[in-house]
């Protein structure tokens, strides 16, 4: 049994921006980038890219990753995870978005040192919000117990500032770690009420009491939603690496 797997679940069928898993950036397909995080992240761990798709498929092989093609018919990432951990025995998972190419190593390693405490059957990470990020819907914040589990994720401001905070907001990082048992349950949940009033799905997992074990990580650079979003990410790059 393998003792950690990582797992990027990447699709061609993206609503906002088809296709993005295999957007060129700074000579790369983005996928590729999000591949070389978590290599860079030095874990003894098997790294696979999983997918419904074989253009993308062929393009891991391109770059001599792990792949391996999953349903289409998956409704999260995390239900293609599952099917990933039925075929990879491991006793963690960590998912990476495969749309996060500027994704921070240390954020990877944090993640699973979390679950290599075999109290932890799942783990995610925060950082402290922006204050222009606080009452944007769009950034998922979340408030957490004394140990350091999360109480709840919302996309509203939490907590609620009635006296003068003594804490940062707290922006959910969606990179999680999982145990093979939790992401089997999930498959058979059907969405829970929280989840669908705040259409989060780390919600779902709460609802049916599993406990989220929660860290500090390092601040997330720019995910990839919009074309828009990977013309900055360009930039980005072009600046970091020097590219014409």
């Amino acid at each position: 049994m393998e003792k950690l797997a990582v797992v990027i679940p990447a699709r061609m069928a993206s609503t906002r921006f088809p296709g993005k898993p295999l957007v060129d950036l700074g000579g790369k397909p983005m996928v590729r980038w999000v591949y070389e995080a978590c290599v860079r992240a030095g874990l003894e761990a098997r790294i696979i890219v999983a997918t419904p798709d074989r253009e993308i498929l062929d393009a891991a092989a391109g770059f001599g990753a792990e792949s391996m093609l999953t349903r289409a018919d998956h409704p999260s990432g995390t239900d293609r995870l599952a099917e990933v951990a039925d075929a990879v025995p491991a006793r963690a998972y960590i998912n990476v978005q495969g749309d996060e190419p500027l994704l921070d190593p240390e954020n990877i390693r944090r993640c699973a040192d979390l679950m290599n405490d075999p109290a932890v059957e799942m783990a995610s990470l925060y950082v402290p919000a922006a204050p222009e990020e606080e009452g944007n819907p769009a950034v998922v914040k979340v408030v957490t117990d004394m140990e350091g589990y999360a109480l709840y994720f919302s996309r509203s401001l939490i907590p609620y500032p009635r006296n003068a905070p003594t804490q940062a907001v707290k922006k959910h990082l969606g990179l999680y770690g999982y145990t093979a048992r939790v992401l089997k349950e999930f498959t058979t949940w059907p969405v829970s009420p929280l989840e669908a009033i705040e259409s989060l799905e780390q919600l779902r997992f709460l609802e049916y009491g599993v406990r989220i074990r929660m860290a500090e990580g390092i601040p997330a650079a720019t995910a990839v939603d919009t074309p828009e979003q990977a013309d900055e990410v360009r930039r980005l790059l072009s600046a970091k690496l020097q590219l014409p």
